[in-house]
């Protein structure tokens, strides 16, 4: 059974090394947060964004609570704030679009209004031999319209460029799916 979760993760690593600098444009609970402070080790850099201030502090404490180096920095504020914030190159980013989990606030959800100039200024914030993974969640009408907005936009990056691809399960359309972005 195809795992996305385990699919986001080889993206990753196979372009991820110590001291490279990472982005988790949508950190909710952290657990991507964690999964990229750890592989970019104690020489890394990884800057976590979200809009709640309960997804900051549940990051914190994972974060803290585990074997993490101390190589990140966790901002309040909005991911297409992010280049603002994030002055260097990156070798990898992702973004989890929806709703924070196990926060009850299921209203309370990425908007396209964000979410496309965010993703746009990702893909200009990558390094050479870099990659973005985008997770969609189209269960939802956001989401739904989310994932068909962000098909056109990848669809028109240039292929000298990047290499774009669209990892999902076609006999069942409302589940997760994501996009795979790299920097050739």
């Amino acid at each position: 059974m195809l795992d996305l979760l385990e699919m986001h993760k080889s993206f990753l690593t196979a372009h991820l090394r110590p001291g490279d600098v990472a982005v988790d444009f949508t950190m909710g609970n952290g657990h991507d947060t964690e999964f990229l402070s750890k592989t970019v080790g104690d020489t890394g850099k990884v800057y976590a964004f979200d809009i709640q201030e309960l997804a900051v502090e549940s990051t914190r404490k994972r974060l803290s609570g585990s074997d993490c180096p101390r190589n990140w920095e966790l901002i309040l504020a909005s991911h297409d704030r992010a280049p603002e914030f994030v002055r260097e190159k990156i070798r990898a980013g992702i973004f989890n679009l929806g709703y924070l989990p196990g926060s009850g606030k299921k209203e309370l959800t990425t908007m396209r209004e964000t979410t496309l100039p965010a993703v746009a200024s990702a893909v200009d914030m990558l390094g050479e031999d870099a990659v973005l993974i985008v997770a969609v969640y189209p269960g939802h009408p956001e989401g739904k319209a989310e994932g068909e907005e962000l098909q056109k936009y990848f669809s028109s990056l240039s292929k000298y460029k990047y290499t774009a691809a669209e990892i999902k399960l076609v006999n069942s359309p409302t589940s997760p799916y994501f996009f795979a972005i790299e920097t050739k």
